[in-house]
């Protein structure tokens, strides 16, 4: 292509840009929004390989015994909250226990897993797909999902679940979901299983639902929230797929040491968490978690701390620690790359979109590369710090275990993308 086409392509593809944003929100909770990297402001990255009484990392094994520990505290403590351990009186009922699906493609099965001893309130449903053609425990993908496990699929054998809404009303998911079906077929073909989970399950997404949530199990007496280092909505959701991690490990049919989790936005700081906290997960596929997941906090782009603790807004999301930095963010002790490299030496993919300006796509980015010491401690490739960042659909940094991909579009996972998770889990579980 000659010079003067280049520049055209690029004109256009700044034109297209600069429109888009121009019909983003220029502020949120009463906070001004910047989309423009002249106006990020200059930070500096809190150190990720050296340990808090100033000794460098320079081992695998300090990073395991010492740096990690360190880290892991920071994160329950200040962001996402301390959570509770696996509940004595937790027990599952497999009320499906094995029914063709998919015209003999696969295998479905329905557990619920109850958390506590009262039956009727603190559960959630899994809905699981098994190869048909399975010789030995397979390899599964456990989504979390903001739809119903009915909505999910065309299977009309699935149980319907429910949904709430915003206003605190818990309604039947008896309605066709906003958010699209999952092709499960291609999972099966891959010899992949595929389980999902709806996050409403273990605790509705509003400013109330610890009342009908797992929290609210949990509060202590005289408590109406949490403590302030104690766990927000996202550390409620992690807990609830540690939980279905109990299941699995239970399941015959699940390899539970090659189960990988997916979830995408506020789900995949979700996952994202969970992973990050319980070691049982062999990969994380985190989609578009943006800020408070895996972008960089410090970087004054799209959604920040201050936007996203508002009381007004999702607050109650994190511990309410969090919030206490939304003005002084240069002071947190920790920021998303530390949060990333806590996945080494596991696979970890994250899944951006380049027009997802509110989630900051390059900002993952950065924090990826600034992970990837962590990870090269233990041999293993991420993008290093003299890497540039891809162009949309670029996989040049893919594969790698520390990988990072940026789909042309916005704040979504793309039919297209799930083909390449399917890949990346072929190389690593």
């Amino acid at each position: 292509m000659k010079k003067t086409a280049l520049a055209s392509a690029f004109l256009f593809a700044c034109t297209i840009c600069t429109a888009q944003k121009e019909n983003l929100p220029k502020t949120s909770a009463g906070f001004p929004v910047n989309y423009e990297e002249d106006s990020v402001g200059t930070y500096t990255l809190p150190a990720l390989l050296t340990l808090q009484n100033g000794q460098p990392v320079t081992t695998a094994k300090i990073w395991k015994e010492k740096r990690r520990p360190e880290l892991l505290q920071l994160f329950e403590t200040i962001q996402y909250g301390k959570m509770p351990g696996k509940p004595a009186e937790l027990h599952f009922d497999v009320f499906d226990k094995g029914t063709p699906a998919f015209n003999g493609k696969a295998t479905r099965k329905q557990v619920t897993v109850y958390f506590t001893s009262d039956t009727a309130q603190y559960k959630m449903n899994i809905l699981i797909y098994i190869p048909a053609n399975a010789a030995k425990p397979v390899p599964l993908l456990l989504n979390v999902s903001f739809a119903a496990n009915n909505q999910l699929t065309d299977d009309p054998g699935v149980k319907i679940g429910y949904t709430w809404t915003k206003e605190g009303k818990k309604m039947l998911a008896d309605q066709p979901s906003r958010f699209p079906k999952m092709n499960i077929e291609q999972f099966m073909d891959a010899g992949i299983g595929f389980a999902t989970i709806n996050y409403v399950d273990i605790e509705p997404d509003f400013k109330g639902g610890i009342k009908y949530g797992i929290r609210g199990h949990y509060l202590k007496p005289g408590q109406t929230v949490p403590a302030a280092d104690e766990w927000g909505a996202i550390s409620a959701w992690a807990w609830g797929l540690s939980r279905a991690m109990d299941y699995f490990e239970t399941d015959k049919q699940v390899d539970a040491k090659r189960i990988a989790l997916q979830g995408a936005s506020r789900l995949g700081k979700t996952v994202l968490w969970a992973g990050v906290h319980d070691g049982r997960f062999k990969m994380v596929i985190a989609s578009i978690s943006g800020e408070g997941g895996a972008a960089i906090a410090r970087r004054n782009y799209g959604e920040t701390i201050q936007h996203i603790t508002d009381t007004s807004r999702y607050n109650y999301q994190f511990a309410a620690n969090y919030h206490t930095y939304a003005d002084k963010v240069n002071t947190l002790p920790f920021d998303a790359h530390m949060l990333v490299a806590l996945m080494a030496p596991r696979p970890l993919l994250l899944q951006t979109g380049d027009t997802d300006y509110w989630s900051d796509p390059k900002g993952e980015f950065l924090s990826a590369q600034a992970a990837a010491p962590a990870y090269q401690l233990f041999g293993l490739k991420g993008p290093d710090a003299t890497a540039t960042m891809p162009a949309a659909n670029d996989q040049s940094f893919l594969m790698n275990p520390l990988g990072y991909y940026m789909h042309a579009g916005p704040h979504t996972v793309l039919p297209e993308d799930w083909k390449l998770f399917i890949t990346y889990m072929k190389k690593y579980l």
